[in-house]
């Protein structure tokens, strides 16, 4: 059985301790996990419907007749197996990330040179600040357990390189 990220990342969730959806857009927030996956709060009971439709999470059992934004849901044994499987096959196997810079990387000449160059230094502006704003969130989350110590190295290092690229083609006013 085949997850999206987004389904893995809730149910990953889940498999960590029993939730409700204001308690997943919390953890969501307060770990950041939006700054690399694409989970909108109006998303989360979407895909808790899914996640409960095809058997990997359930309502408990105290909790099965209340509304959807009351109810508290915990991962089933067999939401457990199939998230740890897709676990090891995201973090084994690349697949190809689409990104909206290559796209536009691709299309240059329909630019002129000069905006082209404005439009790298505006881009490493941003990268910059979010290398800060990920050290500050990862500063602020201290103890951090292992695997949100490899999500944020992880991070900091794509953005880095990207940073180290842009610095490459752009002269940075001194």
């Amino acid at each position: 059985m085949t997850l999206t990220a987004a389904e893995l990342t809730v149910l990953g969730l889940l498999v960590e301790e029993p939730r409700h959806g204001y308690d997943l857009e919390r953890v969501i927030e307060r770990r950041g996990i939006r700054r690399w996956t694409d989970i909108g709060f109006s998303s989360i009971y979407y895909l808790l419907g899914k996640l409960e439709g095809r058997g990997l999470a359930a309502a408990a059992e105290d909790h099965a007749g209340a509304a959807k934004s009351r109810r508290v849901f915990r991962a089933t044994d067999e939401g457990r197996r199939v998230a740890a499987e897709q676990t090891l096959t995201f973090v084994r196997e690349a697949s190809p990330v689409p990104h909206p810079f290559l796209v536009g990387l691709a299309n240059l000449p329909l630019i002129p040179a000069g905006v082209y160059d404005e439009a790298l230094r505006s881009r490493l502006a941003q990268i910059e600040a979010r290398i800060d704003d990920v050290v500050q969130a990862e500063r602020a989350q201290a103890p951090l357990p292992p695997a949100a110590r490899e999500v944020f190295s992880y991070s900091l290092s794509l953005l880095e390189a990207e940073r180290s690229w842009l610095l490459e083609r752009v002269e940075v006013p001194a």
